[in-house]
């Protein structure tokens, strides 16, 4: 219900806009006359009603979200946005005056302004100060005007309301231009540090305080023999899809997705990257797997890229069990889409028919192509009937997806490589929203009839399916949309409750849509608490902390937030805690009109990235990090 509300509210933020405009000209008009005609003081102007009318269709849409999303969807609407037109309205409707006109206009104009180029939570306060002088200098500027006109002076006649809107927009994108170039840090409300920066080396310590360290100290195991060694060439390829299409792709080993990668929890895991000829430099990140910071493979970060001719070696030990995967960091948008990317499986014990799905947009020029692995037409599997499957749902692309499942009853067992206790059984065609990046291991016993799984159709057009059945010649089925899995409340709590407060670090962000500088562009975009990188605050953090984040999505597209190198757990989504099993996930899909609880411990020190992981929008901007007090990196560069 949220993204449409926000969208009436954006058409009817421009609409005020107009409609101020149309009534500031006409109180301008009505100042320069000597004296107001017979009757006239008595009436009040068509315009200014049409824009009473606006502001109360903006606080009834204000209200909706509140009633159903929360305080947190709102706040900036209801203690600056709406405010700044709706009291100098109310001073207009109450007494007929040029100057209350004008402030109401100027008002209507800062509304706009302050949906469309929204302030985050610590930018507010600095935003109301700038809205109160702009507002009170607007008065002052129509009655010195005002008096002025009944004079008949010529300057006074100039459109001086419109030229002051002029002047407060530029002086307020120009402020927002050298904020866009800014770095800042958030405490979060723990013990500071003084004089610390991310990017910078041998800076000197407090008393108490941790010495320095570089994200270069902070490696896997440098000595001894891996148990599991793996080589992976990056290059330039040709990717055949099942439907005879060909993508001309960037390939792991020659094929993409790239192979699939398993290991042992506990056990040292050695791979080396080679990148033949991919122009852009290539890393890989090990997605969900907290890996120690110099391993994470973000370029400008934890490393720099390897060039074509280059090899990096990555060496770590996982130590959860699980679905995984791994993808380049490097120009993400891109080289993801076009195929570097493959699943790491940390063997867990699950047994039968395993098949690991990913669910993947290939580029297609103007549309992408829905496919399963390669799939994008249906596919038959063997099955023998009886036996127990596994499917590994890993979603590579940049959009959430909704994937259909008919056939049979199935199990959840783990989501984001995280076992769900006593998972019930859940009936045939129960939906599964998968986030971008996020994995589901679903299991299911064989049955004598066809299994068919399915990518929703109704927002990613696609022909993609798999048919399991005994014999391997079914067709898949047709399948509608059924029900949405329901995490919250899914499975039962197994062992000891996960630890909570009290916090040592608390932190808001908000998800949104407005203008903003990304890159050195003016540009519609997606921001994080109103700012783009690198603007956007880094989350500070100690060693040992209890860390909470409260995220609300109050823009018109899902965010799919990935936190590196930490595993998080959702205590609640729209105010509903978590009932059933324990929901520990590192790819949370933030949908618009949503507000989730977060906590985890900062026990893995580094400079981490916390970003969308719709790399579209981290390219424009969706990026920040989580820093530890005591690490630096000297590393530099785009980091997507």
């Amino acid at each position: 219900m949220a993204e449409p509300l926000f969208l009436t509210d954006l058409v009817l933020a421009l609409v005020l806009a107009v409609t101020g405009g149309l009534l500031g000209r006409r109180a301008g008009r009505r100042q320069a006359r000597p004296a107001p005609q017979q009757g006239e003081g008595r009436r009040r102007p068509i315009v200014l009603y049409v824009t009473a009318a606006v502001v109360a269709a903006r606080l009834a849409v204000a209200a909706l979200l509140l009633a159903t999303g929360g305080w947190q969807l709102v706040a900036h609407r209801f203690l600056l946005g709406l405010p700044v037109v709706a009291l100098p309205l109310v001073w207009a409707l109450a007494r007929r005056s040029a100057v209350a006109a004008h402030t109401t206009a100027m008002g209507a104009w800062l509304s706009f302004y302050l949906l469309y180029v929204p302030p985050g939570p610590q930018d507010l306060p600095v935003a109301a100060g700038a809205s109160a002088l702009v507002l009170a200098t607007t008065v002052g500027a129509s009655l010195l005007l005002g008096d002025r006109r009944s004079r008949g002076g010529r300057l006074a006649r100039l459109p001086w309301l419109s030229g002051m809107a002029a002047v407060v927009t530029a002086a307020a994108l120009g402020s927002l231009f050298v904020v866009s170039e800014s770095t800042t840090v958030d405490w979060g409300g723990g013990p500071e540090r003084a004089g610390h920066s991310v990017h910078a080396a041998g800076h000197g310590h407090g008393a108490g305080a941790p010495a320095m360290r570089s994200v270069d100290e902070l490696t896997g195991p440098r000595e001894g023999a891996p148990d599991a060694r793996f080589t992976l060439t990056a290059a330039h390829g040709a990717v055949r899809l099942s439907s005879g299409r060909t993508v001309d792709a960037l390939t792991f080993n020659g094929a993409s997705p790239g192979p699939e990668l398993r290991v042992t929890k506990g056990k040292l895991v050695e791979v080396t990257v080679v990148n033949k000829d991919v122009a852009e430099g290539v890393t890989l990140h090990w997605h969900g797997v907290d890996v120690p910071n110099a391993e994470d493979g973000v370029p400008g970060v934890t490393q720099n890229p390897v060039r074509p001719g280059e090899r990096h070696v990555y060496r770590f030990v996982p130590d959860r069990t699980g679905t995984f995967w791994y993808h380049t960091h490097r120009d993400a948008e891109r080289s993801v889409e076009r195929g570097l990317f493959g699943a790491l499986i940390v063997e867990d014990g699950q047994q039968g028919a395993q098949h690991t799905v990913f669910t993947h947009l290939w580029p297609g020029g103007e549309d992408q192509i829905g496919a399963f692995g390669t799939a994008d037409r249906a596919e038959r599997r063997a099955v023998p009937a009886g036996r127990p499957v596994v499917l590994r749902l890993i979603n590579s692309s940049k959009e959430p997806h909704r994937i259909l499942l008919g056939g049979t009853p199935f199990r959840v067992t783990a989501h984001d490589g995280n076992p769900i206790g006593e998972p019930g059984e859940l009936k045939p065609g129960t939906d599964l929203f998968l986030a971008a990046g996020g994995r589901y291991d679903v299991a299911f016993t064989m049955p004598d009839s066809v299994v068919t799984l399915r990518l929703d159709t109704s927002e990613i057009p696609n022909e993609a399916a798999l048919a399991f059945s005994p014999d391997g010649r079914a067709e898949p089925a047709a399948l509608e949309q059924g029900d949405l899995f329901h995490r919250l409340s899914y499975g039962e709590r197994t062992g000891p409750n996960p630890e909570g407060g009290p916090y040592d670090r608390d932190f808001d962000l908000v998800l949104d849509n407005g203008f903003g500088f990304s890159g050195g562009s003016f540009t519609y975009t997606d921001t994080i608490n109103g700012r783009l990188s690198p603007a956007v605050p880094t989350l500070m953090v100690r060693e040992g902390d209890r860390v909470r984040i409260r995220i609300t999505a109050r823009g018109i597209i899902d965010h799919p937030m990935h936190l590196h190198g930490h595993r998080i757990r959702v205590i609640s989504r729209n105010g509903e805690a978590v009932t059933g099993s324990t929901w520990w996930t590192d790819t949370l899909n933030v949908a618009p009109g949503e507000s989730y609880e977060i906590d985890f411990s900062a026990d893995n020190p580094g400079v981490w990235m916390d970003h969308c992981h719709n790399f579209e929008h981290a390219e424009s901007g969706m990026i920040m990090h989580l820093a530890y007090d005591d690490v630096t990196t000297p590393y530099h560069g785009p980091a997507h």
